[in-house]
């Protein structure tokens, strides 16, 4: 089914660059993201005829599909001049594919987040959820192999979509075929919790391609490692890392926006003074509530801080942003609600009039935590376990003055930024607490430096960069 017209660059991924919204006319409003596929596309030029295939992820995106002309095309005008597929999937085989099999189940598995004594369950449910999540990888699959030119570049993004690059390869077999994981791949004994048939389908799946790419040499060992043990090796399918940095000159010029600079303000008032007068030091985390992030212990540690460290009383702010993540789960509701009467709790136990150990946002505001990044004097850092974690990355790009950064060795971010950061066992609240008043009490100079070179890593492999040379890398395999 070959196409003899159609696009040399393709990328696929659960969410696209356009969402929207019906207003209360009935009119549809089309907001564009960011990130780093959309810096990528931007690098490679309009020339390169690409096409990103995304799904419908609301209803106003379903109805902005339905009154498209062309397949499911978003207007160019609403996507910054980009070639976007959006695919109407039902609503309900997209739920069961996304929160039922992407979120609840690789994700866990992958960031190894399941209490096993009670979870998973392998049931009838379960079967029938991962029914739809073939449905919704085959609708992608379809389009791609309609979209695609002949001998096309086509990148598939993360684990919503493991099975697209087996099933394309059947569907296209001159096509390249690209995979990219946002995602930590779970070690062999963890991945075979899966029932076999499903493990096998995930690997066989991924193997469809010409190339897989993941975010640490970590990562990319441990898929080998399945792939061995469970399906006897890659077979023809090379693995390739790449290491996403963060988009420096964006994060430096956003970071000096008239909106920042005012929401710095508002922090510094919140955050007070010193009983000497002097200026509060400042702990400062931003993170969703994902059950991976590891927010809860984090605040246990700065508890701990506090109790061992009464000299940091009324001396230091912990400035923790945990935004709302997936709350149409359970799990995820209850872990918020975990956050915030954690912060509380902490508040109420050693707050005073004049000082409130914990500042706590739980609404996203992206100028708010640039503002953050920027009066940081210690970034904490420490997930249980991280793809790659950006924030690790940003913070000490922005800095004003120089940031400690505190991170958990489980990041994939570690790999890189280890030298200079002060590394915890994200388990080990005691050790936390430790590293916490190492970073408060290191010297100004050395904060400063070590600030310049993670600075340096961070931005090693900006987004554009990132995607470009896995595309790179691809277009130079030969079918």
């Amino acid at each position: 089914m070959a196409a003899t017209h159609g696009a040399e660059v393709l990328v696929a991924s659960n969410r696209g660059p356009v969402s929207y919204e019906v207003l209360p006319d009935g009119s549809l409003n089309a907001r564009r993201g960011g990130g780093g596929l959309v810096s990528g596309l931007s690098a490679i030029g309009p020339d390169a005829g690409a096409v990103w295939v995304c799904a419908a992820l609301s209803e106003a995106d379903r109805e902005a599909v339905r009154r498209t002309a062309r397949a499911g095309r978003l207007p160019a005008e609403v996507t910054g001049g980009q070639q976007v597929r959006m695919l109407d999937i039902d609503a309900g085989v997209f739920s069961d594919a996304y929160n039922g099999i992407s979120n609840s189940v690789l994700w866990f598995v992958h960031h190894m987040l399941y209490q096993t004594p009670l979870e998973p369950v392998f049931d009838a449910e379960f079967r029938r959820q991962w029914a739809s999540y073939v449905t919704y990888n085959r609708a992608f699959a379809e389009a791609l192999a309609e979209e695609a030119a002949e001998g096309a570049a086509v990148v598939v993004q993360d684990y919503h979509l493991t099975l697209v690059p087996g099933m394309l390869r059947e569907l296209r077999p001159d096509v390249r075929i690209g995979h990219f994981s946002h995602t930590p791949w779970a070690p062999v004994e963890y991945f075979r919790m899966l029932p076999d048939d499903i493990a096998e389908q995930v690997l066989r799946g991924m193997l469809g391609a010409d190339r897989l790419g993941f975010l640490t040499r970590r990562w990319a060992d441990a898929f080998t490692a399945c792939c061995e043990e469970l399906v006897g090796g890659l077979g023809t399918t090379r693995c390739g890392v790449h290491a996403l940095g963060a988009d420096g000159a964006f994060l430096r010029e956003r970071a000096q926006s008239f909106d920042v600079k005012e929401r710095m303000l508002a922090l510094r008032e919140e955050i007070g003074t010193a009983p000497d007068g002097g200026a509060r030091r400042t702990i400062v985390r931003v993170d969703r509530t994902e059950l991976s992030k590891n927010i809860v212990r984090g605040l246990l540690a700065y508890r701990q801080l506090l109790a061992d460290r009464p000299e940091w009383r009324e001396r230091v702010v912990h400035v923790a942003f945990a935004y709302p993540s997936r709350q149409d789960l359970a799990v995820y509701r209850e872990y918020t609600a975990e956050v915030q009467r954690l912060a509380q709790e902490i508040n109420a136990e050693y707050g005073t009039p004049a000082w409130r150990p914990v500042v706590l946002h739980v609404k996203d505001d992206f100028a708010r935590s640039l503002a953050a990044y920027r009066i940081a004097d210690v970034a904490l850092v420490n997930p249980i376990r991280d793809g790659m974690n950006l924030v690790a990355k940003e913070i000490p790009v922005v800095s004003d003055s120089g940031c400690a950064l505190v991170l958990s060795r489980e990041a994939g971010a570690y790999a890189e930024l280890k030298d200079d950061a002060l590394v915890v066992n994200p388990y080990d609240v005691i050790g936390t607490a430790r590293a916490l008043h190492e970073a408060l009490s290191m010297a100004g100079a050395e904060r400063a430096e070590r600030t310049k070179r993670l600075a340096a890593a961070a931005t090693a492999l900006p987004p554009a960069r990132w995607f470009v040379e896995q595309l790179e890398e691809l277009q130079a395999l030969s079918r």
